[in-house]
């Protein structure tokens, strides 16, 4: 607060100290005569009083009492104004023990200092009771919420909303599965029930927000609070972690909605970093791709790991311009760390490699959707298969110490030219391996929630124009995975993975399609019909992530899985020769298992 403030603050509230003592002298000694004041001296109340208000202005100077230092009514206040106190109390004692003559019986500053104690904690608590509901948030505009969790998180977000009447949001109970918890309130809100009885608090609260305040929550619970919360019209949201309720640009009044991902049946997988650190710490690093929604972050990622250079290649200059500031908070375009290169150009991508000489590349850069590839298969032919091959080439020529291809679940078992040419990278990436030092693997990933083009942003998208939600089929299933789980999964890659390998996040159990528009209906509050357009070409009903005749193997962590890749000799795609510009036979005779002959592949085309 400020100087004038905070004076006018402490001279307040050391008068207030101080009347208190002027009441409890006289009451004290009242109490010692049995109620009769004939033997109450004014003379010596007088002296006592000058006694021990010196003592407490002067502890309490010295101490900081009134210095503001800490909040009024907080445990830390109560303990520093006991021992000011206290310590007022003995003076006055100790000056009537060695006056010649004592001037108030020796129990008067006994009971005059624990009345006293009592005052100033009264006082203070009645003014800290009337500011936090002058702060409360207005019951007439406010929104309702029942918080579902009454332990640290809960607790922490019943205060914040109540101390902040900007908030725009009033608690008005809290629901536990802990039956103990029941009754228990929490800044004056009570916990008026478990989990079960929520829909029944609903009613009785008139709340239109329930808020999910429980450490860890599980898809479980929130599945049905958001099922509970939907058929009464409510919102749902999540409280943020506490390191994001304090960080600056985040108030409450931006308490973030409930994350679909939290709704796919499954908790985050968590990989850690503390390996992947270890060995990008002080290398030299180089990104392909490094303008997509995953090349990006795997820029961000990799930056804090402190490499000795990242070098970001793309062909796109804007999304060059854009990860570049993301990363370094300056779009320098004319830096040696910016690399504009095409894949599909060998010698853009050799003269690359040759001036970075990087110890580990990450190849993000690639065609991804499935309808495209199936109109245009020569264009994933010459991103998929021939760019993963030109970068492979120059990084066996570089000798990188690592190489980790991105690759996807429709290379298992493939029926689109995607799958199939993604196919083709894993086995060029594995032939690779048997070529060099270094280590060469590929990663397989589910749909990226999030990532640009993706499902969710497409759903989002048409949600936004009123629909309708386009969905392939109602039975049809994706493996789905959030932007930071891919991204610990390639950076565990260069960690532990094992030349010629993939390796394969579990991503739990496959989730329903339209179940996810469904979610996200209810999240936005909107809802839109749901078009079944079919499954197109190439598209499957259920993804796989293992194809025939591979099973995972998880000797490092359980929740990676590694398969062995049968590498594929490059010299066999100069056999294939292009027929009408098609080449999805071409992706397929290479993309199965196994080796692969040249007349085979003149028979497949």
């Amino acid at each position: 607060m400020p100087g004038r403030s905070r004076r006018q603050h402490a001279l307040a509230t050391a008068a207030m100290d101080g009347a208190a003592w002027a009441v409890a002298l006289p009451t004290a000694s009242w109490v010692r005569f049995e109620l009769d004041l004939s033997h109450v001296d004014a003379t010596s109340l007088s002296v006592a009083l000058l006694v021990v208000l010196t003592g407490q202005w002067l502890g309490g100077w010295v101490g900081r009492l009134y210095s503001g230092r800490d909040a009024m009514g907080s445990l830390e206040e109560s303990v520093q104004l006991a021992a000011v106190v206290l310590g007022a109390g003995g003076l006055l004692l100790a000056a009537d023990l060695v006056a010649p003559a004592p001037f108030l019986p020796r129990s008067v500053p006994l009971i005059a200092t624990l009345l006293t104690l009592v005052l100033c904690w009264t006082v203070r608590m009645a003014r800290c009771r009337y500011r936090a509901r002058r702060c409360r948030p207005d019951k007439r505009t406010a929104r309702r919420v029942v918080v579902v969790g009454a332990g640290a998180r809960g607790e922490r977000i019943v205060r914040a909303m109540l101390g902040d009447p900007a908030s725009g949001y009033l608690p008005v109970a809290l629901v536990d599965d802990n039956p103990e918890k029941r009754g228990v309130r929490v800044c004056g809100v009570p916990v008026r029930g478990t989990r079960r009885e929520l829909g029944a608090l609903l009613s009785v609260t008139g709340a239109d927000t329930v808020m999910v305040a429980v450490q860890g929550a599980g898809a479980g619970l929130l599945r049905e609070v958001s099922c509970v919360a939907r058929e009464r019209g409510v919102a749902v949201t999540l409280t943020p972690p506490l390191c994001e309720v304090f960080r600056p640009r985040l108030g409450l009044d931006r308490v973030p909605a409930l994350d679909p991902a939290d709704l796919l049946g499954r908790r985050e997988v968590d990989t850690g970093t503390a390996v992947a650190g270890e060995v990008l710490a002080g290398r030299r690093v180089l990104v392909t791709g490094a303008g997509g929604s995953i090349g990006s972050e795997l820029c961000r990622q990799l930056d804090r790991f402190g490499p000795a250079e990242l070098f970001m290649l793309d062909h796109d200059e804007s999304a060059l311009h854009s990860v570049r500031l993301s990363v370094h908070g300056s779009a320098l375009l004319d830096s040696p760390d910016v690399i504009l290169a095409d894949i599909r150009d060998p010698d853009s991508v050799r003269r690359a490699m040759v001036a970075c000489r990087p110890d580990l590349v990450f190849h993000a850069a690639a065609l991804k959707h499935v309808p495209t590839l199936e109109r245009f298969p020569l264009e994933a032919w010459k991103t998929n298969v021939l760019g993963t091959l030109n970068v492979l080439d120059a990084a066996v020529a570089v000798d990188v110490a690592a190489f980790v291809n991105i690759s996807t679940d429709k290379a298992a078992n493939p029926t689109s030219v995607l799958g199939r040419s993604k196919r083709v990278g894993e086995r060029l990436v594995a032939h690779a391996g048997t070529r060099s030092d270094g280590r060469f693997i590929s990663v397989r990933f589910g749909n990226v929630l999030g990532s640009r083009g993706s499902m969710l942003v497409t759903f989002a998208e048409q949600l936004a124009r009123g629909g309708p939600i386009t969905v392939t089929d109602p039975d049809a299933t994706r493996y789905f995975m959030t932007i930071p789980e891919a991204v610990r999964l390639v950076l565990h890659a260069a960690a532990i993975g094992r030349s010629g390998e993939a390796l394969v996040l579990d991503m739990g159990a496959p989730v329903r399609i339209e179940d996810v528009a469904n979610q996200l209906m209810q999240l936005a509050g909107q809802s839109t019909p749901i078009v079944y357009t079919g499954l197109r070409p190439g598209e499957k009903l259920h993804e796989e992530l293992f194809g025939s005749g591979e099973w995972g193997d998880r000797p490092l962590h359980p929740a990676i899985s590694h398969i062995t890749v049968p590498p594929l000799d490059p010299a066999l795609l100069a056999e294939m020769a292009l027929r009408d510009g098609e080449t999805a036979a071409m992706c397929g005779a290479v993309g199965e298992q196994g080796p692969v002959s040249a007349p085979e592949l003149g028979k497949a085309l």
